[in-house]
C-alpha cells in the first residue's frame, strides 16, 4: 500500500468521525429543543380554557399503532444497517424502503390525527394545552418528514453507486437521526398519550 492511499484512507476515517460528531452535536441541540417544548406541554397540559382535555381527546388505540409503526421502522433500519455492512446494496435499498414506508404510514396517521381535531374544532388556538399539543407532537412530525426525505435522497444515492464508505456514513447519521426520533416518541407517547389517557 502506497503513501497517498495511506493518507487518503487516513482523511477518509477523520472526514467520518468528524461528520459523526457533527450529527451528535446537531442531536444534543435538538434535546434541548424538544425538553423546552415537554416543559412547555407539561406546564399547560391543565389549560384547557374550559374545553376537553387529553383524556377526552385522544385515542389510545390508534396512537398504539402510531407507535408500531415508528419503532418497527427503527428495527427495518438496523436490517439495513447490517445489510450495508454485508456490503449488499440490494437488500439495504429493500430495508430502507420497508422503513420510509412505515414512516410515511405514521406521519399520515399524524396528519390524520391533527385533521381530525382541528376539524372538530380542537385546533391549536382553541387553548394553551392544545398549542402545546401541536407545537409538540407536530414539530416530531416535521422531524420524521425531514428523515423521509433524507431517507428518499440516501437510496437514491445508493441506487446509483451502491454501498460505498460515503453512502455507509450517511447511513450511519441518518440511524443516528432515527433513533433519536424513536426515542423522543416513546417520551411523547408516555407523557401526552399515556399520561394523558388517566
Amino acid at each position: 500500500m502506497n503513501t497517498n492511499t495511506l493518507q487518503h484512507e487516513k482523511e477518509m476515517v477523520a472526514s467520518e468521525k468528524k461528520t459523526v460528531f457533527g450529527v451528535w452535536i446537531y442531536i444534543m441541540s435538538d434535546c434541548i429543543l424538544f425538553a423546552s417544548l415537554f416543559a412547555t406541554y407539561v406546564v399547560l397540559r391543565n389549560n384547557t380554557f374550559g374545553g376537553p382535555a387529553a383524556s377526552e381527546l385522544f385515542d389510545l388505540q390508534f396512537v398504539l399503532i402510531e407507535t408500531f409503526l415508528l419503532l418497527t421502522s427503527s428495527f427495518t433500519y438496523g436490517l439495513s444497517m447490517l445489510a450495508a455492512e454485508k456490503q449488499n446494496a440490494r437488500a439495504v435499498l429493500a430495508w430502507l424502503m420497508a422503513t420510509f414506508l412505515l414512516g410515511a404510514c405514521f406521519v399520515g396517521l399524524e396528519i390524520y390525527e391533527f385533521r381530525h381535531l382541528i376539524s372538530s374544532g380542537h385546533g391549536p388556538q382553541t387553548s394553551a394545552f392544545l398549542s402545546a399539543f401541536f407545537g409538540l407532537v407536530g414539530t416530531h412530525g416535521l422531524h420524521v418528514t425531514v428523515g423521509l426525505l433524507w431517507m428518499l435522497g440516501l437510496m437514491f444515492q445508493i441506487g446509483q453507486r451502491g454501498v460505498t464508505l460515503v453512502t455507509a456514513r450517511k447511513l450511519t447519521c441518518l440511524g443516528l437521526f432515527w433513533l433519536f426520533l424513536d426515542i423522543v416518541w416513546i417520551f411523547i407517547f408516555s407523557i401526552v398519550y399515556l399520561l394523558g389517557s388517566l
